[in-house]
């Protein structure tokens, strides 16, 4: 008999005496398959020294397979352990502008722009309007563009200008690259 401390595998899937339907349909490799009653469906796995796991209680009868639970659950837990690890995360570096910013600090906003887009991380550029440069929208919005234009091989665009509050802000993810 399987016991497991872990809460939330305990609701995923009944096994032996909490299975309460008169017939179960059996699957798996150590039977042989087909449609048998709970109790000798039981019988067949306490024989073997396993556990019966009703995997599929939606069908009709429930599908139940014979096996180790607690080997079941490991591995369970590994494959998603391992999908987790293959995940990406994703990275977003940030680049402040002034309505006003100069050439030299442009580009050297621009270089770390492409650092950061060639290290796979997306990039929020924005500028940000203090006080009455906000009357200023329209060179922001033309500073983002050129910003956009001078990333265009490094760079795909995600999200055009767009004024937030007091920013505006432009977002800009990673191009695939062939190494």
């Amino acid at each position: 008999m399987a016991i497991n401390n872990k809460k939330d595998d305990k609701d995923q899937h009944r096994l032996n005496e909490k299975i309460r339907v008169k017939e179960v349909r059996l699957v798996g490799d150590n039977v042989e398959q087909g449609i048998y009653p709970t109790q000798k469906a039981l019988a067949m796995a306490e024989e073997q020294g396993l556990d019966l796991v009703e995997i599929s209680p939606n069908g009709e009868p429930p599908v139940c397979r014979i096996m180790d639970y607690q080997k079941f659950l490991y591995q369970q837990r590994k494959k998603l352990k391992e999908q987790k690890a293959k995940s990406v995360k994703v990275v977003v570096k940030e680049i402040r502008f002034g309505p006003q910013t100069d050439e030299h600090d442009y580009n050297f906003k621009l270089k770390h722009a492409i650092g950061f887009l060639e290290d796979g991380a997306k990039v929020k550029a924005y500028v940000f309007f203090r006080g009455r440069s906000i009357l200023f929208q329209d060179q922001g919005e033309m500073l983002l563009l050129k910003f956009a234009n001078d990333l265009e091989e490094y760079a795909k665009v995600d999200q055009l200008p767009k004024l937030e509050g007091k920013r505006m802000i432009m977002m800009f993810s990673p191009k695939k690259t062939k190494k």
